[in-house]
């Protein structure tokens, strides 16, 4: 468990620094107060106020995704959830939960047995379980990347797909590419569909072709471009947009392996920028998701549905990072 020390090592101050943030104290900033907070929350240090029975609980459920080290994608969303919760008064668990799981316990049963007042669910899929139950639950749900019809107890966060890719092709058609091709994520997965109407959306308002060849599905891990990469190449493809960074780790990789120069002879695009991005070879030009801010948005989006404000569908705005995967387009013939 982590020590006042620990928190005072990680900010740089004082023990007694901390203490007084951790107490309450009068002769700290606001703002310092807030970072020992915040920072105690992210090294897993509770207090006995922090672990007060007055103190309502929310539950993260997590399935499909890493988030156990800031390297993963889940961290820095439980993090900022966990964070502004704490400044509210809550505690929250993390559950990892697997389609067993799902099958083996009704969501609502679960949530009631055990306290719940309310939960944030990211990395599910379509075909789970749960996200049939959430049609009919009225226990306050928020969905990160998936949403739910006509249920005011359950809200949807995310990243605008359709603004982010559409910055990306912009960007790449001012650096003169005009074959460009998206490697998708998992079907059966709400932001896979969205990111894929994303690009269709846009390669059509900007008369760019494109086609079923040029907009295959994978997987959001590297080695989903193993299986695409040689087939666009062939098709005289000059800038590759994929939906996550993993992927397009992978296809930097699979362009080394057949002897293309990234961003020479291919331009390549990430989405999410994850810390591996700016130190990937060469960095990664990639859409960045706030990640802190998404979990920030999920808390927030959770304590309107418990106070009974019925969030329907929120969404961060994405931001374009422009790094060195991405150069004015070769001339390869067709």
């Amino acid at each position: 468990m982590a020590t006042i020390k620990d928190i005072a090592n990680q900010l740089g101050v004082s023990v007694s620094t901390v203490s007084k943030g951790l107490n309450g104290a009068s002769d700290i900033s606001e703002s310092l107060r807030q970072s020992v907070l915040d920072t105690a929350v992210e090294l897993g240090y509770t207090t006995k106020q922090m672990r007060g029975k007055d103190r309502r609980k929310l539950c993260i459920f997590v399935e499909n995704m890493d988030y156990e080290n800031p390297e993963e994608f889940g961290y820095e969303i439980i993090l900022g959830f966990r964070q502004s919760a704490s400044r509210e008064n809550y505690d929250v668990t993390v559950t990892p939960v697997t389609p067993l799981f799902q099958s083996m316990e009704k969501y609502d049963t679960y949530m009631l047995k055990n306290g719940y007042v309310g939960a944030f669910m990211i990395g599910y899929a379509l075909q789970d379980d749960w996200m049939t139950q959430f049609n009919t639950t009225n226990i306050p749900t928020i969905l990160l990347d998936n949403y739910i019809k006509k249920n005011p107890a359950v809200g949807y966060i995310g990243t605008d797909s359709f603004e982010g890719i559409d910055d990306a092709i912009v960007h790449l058609m001012s650096l003169g590419h005009r074959r460009i091709a998206l490697i998708n994520g998992s079907r059966n997965s709400m932001i896979s569909e969205q990111r894929r109407q994303a690009y269709i959306d846009s390669m059509t308002a900007h008369d760019l072709p494109f086609s079923e060849a040029t907009m295959p599905y994978g997987y959001y891990v590297a080695d989903a471009a193993k299986d695409h990469v040689s087939t666009l190449l062939s098709m005289g493809i000059t800038a590759i947009l994929c939906c996550n960074d993993l992927m397009a780790s992978g296809v930097l990789t699979e362009c080394r392996l057949r002897g293309r120069r990234v961003p020479e002879d291919v331009s390549v695009i990430g989405f999410d920028d994850l810390p591996i991005s700016s130190k990937l070879t060469p960095p990664l030009t990639t859409i960045r998701q706030n990640r802190l801010e998404l979990g920030m948005c999920g808390f927030y989006a959770l304590n309107s549905l418990i106070n009974h404000v019925p969030i329907s569908r929120t969404l961060l705005r994405p931001q374009l990072i422009v790094r060195k995967s991405t150069a004015n387009a070769a001339d390869i013939p067709l």
